[in-house]
């Protein structure tokens, strides 16, 4: 930087992650947070088309965080740095977070809670889904009354037992080209007998 002819510079040190490559046992050994940071960093690069290396991998970074006594502060922070950097395909990504629930068990030493956060993506998903079954209900009920009065809402009782979503899609869509309730029950008897559909 120059103002009316004074001069100001900075140097910073630059250090190339990639050059660590060949220093992993070092790494592995360091009590240093950082070392962690650049080992999730080399693995998340090695493993991309490896996704069982990638999975044996994430696993040792994560049990690192307790092995080298790093506080509970400390362990979050850089639990949630070595989650978000080496993602894994959902399926694999369960199995992780069995294997972390199980080691956390093991150590008695439940900081990431990973079992509640798997709770809440399941139940995440469940309250969409029972979002939209409800949305269907409704818009079914409205359309068989509206169409077939008495006849309609007497099918609507055995319809509103259904929970697969798929199927009630599928029973909204009938509707209106129905000409009668029994085209509609039909469409629900395929559907039973051909899946196995919870009613």
């Amino acid at each position: 930087m120059k103002y009316w002819g004074f001069e100001h510079s900075f140097k910073f040190p630059v250090v190339k992650l990639l050059d660590y490559r060949d220093k992993l046992a070092a790494l592995e050994a360091s009590k240093n947070p950082f070392a962690i940071v650049v080992m999730a960093h080399l693995k998340e690069i090695e493993t991309r088309k490896e996704i069982d290396n990638r999975l044996f991998w994430k696993l040792i970074l994560v049990k690192a965080l307790y092995k080298k006594g790093f506080s509970k502060r400390d362990i979050l922070l850089l639990y949630k740095f070595i989650d978000c950097l080496v993602t894994l395909p959902e399926d694999i990504s369960v199995k992780f977070h069995e294997e972390i629930i199980k080691y956390e068990e093991e150590t008695k030493m439940p900081y990431i809670t990973t079992a509640e956060r798997i709770g809440l993506e399941k139940g995440l998903h469940q309250g969409i889904q029972k979002g939209i079954q409800q949305g269907l209900l409704k818009a079914i009920e409205i359309g068989l009354k509206l169409k077939f009065g008495i006849e309609g809402l007497k099918l609507y009782s055995e319809i509103k037992k259904i929970q697969d979503v798929d199927l009630l899609e599928t029973i909204t869509e009938a509707i209106e080209t129905a000409e009668h309730v029994s085209d509609i029950r039909e469409l629900m008897d395929v559907s039973v007998n051909g899946s196995s559909v919870k009613r």
